[in-house]
């Protein structure tokens, strides 16, 4: 193959109209999913994959949420039923049940999580004018957790901070008696 005359097809910048494609945004992207019939998002660019639900391995003395660990191509993945850890009604699996698969970049280090949710539901583009702060009273999911609130329609999409999602709480040591 000739790599010369490959390179000679690439367009170069703004040679070619992209009439009609909206997919190209100036605003942040987010992966929006349902959680007990309310709508939540991540940022687009933490998803590493959607995996249908498949019954993870239990770990022992786990904390509750953990409903166990996958092995994803060769890396040991945490399963986190976000129902369990936000408190929002009981751990149902049904066939539009899916685990979004992130991966969280921090200065320290890089860490591929699985987040159990009822559906996907849409990407949503959001505009950084769009984003509300989150109220500081009350609601369902901890302050730490909620990066702000975009008006969606008819529908309020919680967005959420996926570092703090990441932290899994010590779990409490048994006292010896």
């Amino acid at each position: 193959m000739d790599m010369q005359a490959l390179a000679s097809t690439v367009p170069v910048q703004g040679e070619y109209s992209l009439e009609g494609i909206d997919f190209i945004t100036n605003g942040d992207q987010y992966l929006t999913f349902e959680l007990d019939q309310e709508q939540y998002g991540v940022d687009i660019l933490s998803v590493e994959e959607i995996r249908s639900w498949e019954k993870p391995t239990k770990i022992p003395n786990s904390p509750t949420y953990v409903v166990g660990v996958i092995n994803m191509r060769g890396v040991i993945v945490p399963i986190i039923d976000l129902r369990l850890k936000f408190g929002i009604g009981t751990a149902t699996y049904t066939e539009t049940t899916v685990v979004v698969v992130l991966t969280i970049e921090t200065d320290e280090h890089s860490r591929t999580i699985g987040f159990v949710v009822d559906a996907v539901s849409d990407v949503l583009d959001a505009e950084e004018s769009d984003i509300k702060p989150a109220p500081a009273f009350g609601g369902r999911i901890p302050p730490c957790y909620v990066d702000g609130l975009v008006n969606l329609e008819n529908d309020l999409v919680t967005l959420l901070n996926v570092v703090e999602l990441q932290k899994i709480e010590a779990h409490a040591s048994r006292k010896k008696g």
